[in-house]
This record gives C-alpha cells, structure tokens and sequence, in this order.
C-alpha cells in the first residue's frame, strides 16, 4: 500500500483513531509483559503510538475500543509441525544481504509462521508474544470480507457481484453510485471522487467518520469523476460498503457471519475480535480482526483451498477464489480486495501485517509486525524480497 493510499484508510478509521499527532516512535522494540492492563496505550493515538505502545496495543485491541467477538470451535484444523532449519535464507536488498534475523530485526515482526504443503516449517514469536496472542490485522480485513462476500452469494444472500450496490443498501440510490456494481467496489474501481489529501483539513480523509449510516452518506454524497471499472482507486471507504452489502443481505453482523462460515467450521484455534465502528455497532468492513498467527496462517489455507472445508464443503461461491485473484482491468496488481503479487496473493494490513499465500508451492507466509510507520517502501521491499527467498527455500 502506498503512502497516498494510507490516507484513505485513515479516513473510515473515524475520528477514534485521528484525534492526535504524531508523536516519536523509538527504533528499539521492548519486551512488554503480557500483563499490560495498567499500561495499555490510548485509543485516540492508535495511528501514532510508540513503538512500546504498539506491542502492547496491538495484541490488546479488544481491551481498548469496541470489538465483536469472533467464536472458534473445539475441532481446530491441525498444524503439525515439521520444522526446517531456515536461519541461513538470505536476500537481497539494494546490494545488502539480510538473513532471518536480519529481517525480523529490520522489519520489526513479532511473529512469523511459514506453512509448506499443511505443515508449519517455520513458527517464531517476540516481544512477549506467544501461540496465543491475537494481533490487529489492520487491512487484511478487507480479503476477510472478500471471501464473506463468496459466502453470502453461495448462500443465495447476494446474486452476483454484477449486481448493483444500491439494490441492497438504497439509501446510495439516485446518488453517483447509481449504476456502480458489487464487482467495481470488490476492484476499488467505482469511478466515485476520493479525495486522499490527509494534509487537506477539508478532504474526504479530515471529514469522513460517524456511524455506518453517516459513512453511507458521506460517500453517496461524493460525485462522479470517471466511469464505473475503469481507474483503481484504493479506497477504504467503499470496503465499508462491500461489509454494508453482506450485513444487509444476511441480515447479520459480519463477526458472527465469519464465525459461522469459516472461524467455527474450518476449524480456526483461538476466538478473535473485530473492531466496531462505534460501540454495538457495524463491524470496520476495511480494517482490524485480531487474531492469532497460527489462525492467521488458516485463513491462508482456507483461501489457498478455494474455501474448502475438511469435509469438502464448499463455503464459497463456485470459483470465487480464482474469480478473486484474477487482476482488475483497472490495475494487474489488484483482484477482489486481495493484492496479487508475483504468482500469488496476499492480504496486506499497515504496520507490517501480511499473509501471503502461493498456491503453486504451496505455501502461505504470515507476519504479525510493528513497522514504525504505517507503510514505506523499504520496509515493502524487505519483506518482498524475504518473502521470495523464503518460498524458495521451502521449494527445496
């Protein structure tokens, strides 16, 4: 995600997140004890917390804001391990060469866990952190909600993505989302005016924020400046209205839909928690399930199965992974709410957070970070280039 795209995020946040500046993040990550209750960071600087902080924060979201509980059940898909000696991978950055060490300094990951063909090769915690510990996923919410998607229209919920938007949340109806389908909002391609200007108190990204209805309306409210599919526009706040489209047509809140779909029957660990808008309110459709690494790397799984349950009940709507993953006409880079890199696809949240998942090797990599900005393009590279030599040293 690039840094212009950050400040879309910023915006559907909700001015929870927004009611500070930025303060300094200190270079060297701490242990923090993992009873934090006396030291847990304040919610209206979560976007600048210290890099203490967000040890402490990240792993507790749901002791700080509103948060839905997402339930597991008692039959958790199993994870053997099959550990390899992986500390002599190195890479490549700008003529430096990184091993493992190298890169978990660098990029500041608290957690990190490589799955080859069902089998953890590689699972290592920091900084407190164990199997336990749930971890914000900032965007990579956003391919969870992809995949609900998948569900509600196998369910018969939602017909199909070339369905328009305002069928199923009409208060968008005579607005320029009018004619706007299900398919241009998944590719972040509806064609709707966002101004990304965080630096611009009058910007979308300064003004933005309220309940899920007030959101509805401020985005129903934006004019058209270009046709529907056409130009990429990375948009946070239209993942709002794709978490909208399956709320509504469930008739359901999206934690306990998940829950029921995909956390309880693939057999997810650990419950987790999503971040809510306001308190009993909608869940963020763009942003923050916490959850734990080993359940991050199931999703990976889930995914990389087409949404096959161990049974071979499928969850998803027929193809719905590969319709997913096939690159948008308006950027190669971008499927339905999922970056497509290199042979794979990988949800991305800032901070670090990531799974990637290849399906030719079979592999899916997963980090629980804290970079000290929310994005930069070092850091992408580091993890880039890691993420390559790591999948290639699994393929041996």
């Amino acid at each position: 995600m690039s840094t212009r795209y950050f400040t879309l995020f910023l915006a559907f946040l909700g001015p929870l997140f927004l009611a500070c500046v930025p303060t300094e993040t200190s270079s060297d990550l701490s242990v923090v004890a993992v009873d934090e209750e006396s030291s847990l960071p304040q919610p209206t600087s979560m976007l600048f917390w210290s890099s203490e902080e967000q040890i402490s924060g990240y792993r507790n979201i749901d002791r700080i804001f509103p948060t839905r509980l997402i339930e597991a059940g008692d039959d958790p898909y199993p994870l053997p391990h099959n550990l390899r000696d992986l500390a002599a991978v190195t890479y490549e950055v700008d003529g430096e060469t990184f091993d493992l060490q190298g890169f978990l300094d660098h990029n500041r990951v608290v957690g990190l866990l490589a799955i080859k063909n069902g089998e953890i090769a590689l699972e290592h915690y920091g900084h407190g952190n164990t199997e336990r510990s749930k971890w914000v996923s900032f965007s990579i919410a956003k391919s969870v909600v992809s995949m609900l998607m998948g569900a509600a229209i196998r369910d018969g919920y939602v017909r199909s993505v070339d369905d328009p938007v305002s069928e199923y949340l009409p208060l968008l109806e005579g607005t320029a989302y009018d004619g706007v389908t299900l398919r241009h909002v998944l590719r972040m391609a509806s064609g709707v005016e966002w101004n990304e200007d965080y630096a611009d108190p009058s910007s979308d990204v300064s003004t933005a924020g309220g309940s899920a209805l007030d959101r509805l309306r401020f985005l129903g409210a934006k004019p058209r400046v270009a046709p529907s599919g056409e130009r990429f526009n990375y948009n946070t706040g239209e993942t709002h209205l794709v978490g909208g489209v399956v709320r509504s047509a469930i008739g359901n809140n999206l934690s306990a839909y998940l829950s029921h779909k995909i956390w309880q029957p693939f057999g997810m660990e650990f419950d987790a928690d999503w971040l809510l808008i306001e308190p009993g309110g909608a869940e963020h459709g763009g942003c923050c399930i916490s959850a734990t690494l080993r359940d991050y790397g199931r999703i990976g799984l889930f995914a990389m199965s087409g949404g096959v349950l161990r049974d071979g009940t499928e969850v998803l709507a027929d193809g719905w992974m590969e319709e997913s993953t096939v690159p948008s006409p308006a950027f190669d880079g971008y499927g339905y709410l999922w970056w497509l890199r290199g042979g794979g696809f990988w949800g991305i949240g800032i901070f670090g957070q990531m799974i990637a998942i290849d399906p030719e090797e079979r592999v899916v990599i997963v980090t629980h970070s804290a970079w000290p900005r929310a994005v930069g393009r070092e850091f992408s590279q580091h993890r880039s280039a890691f993420v390559a030599a790591l999948t290639d040293a699994l393929g041996d």
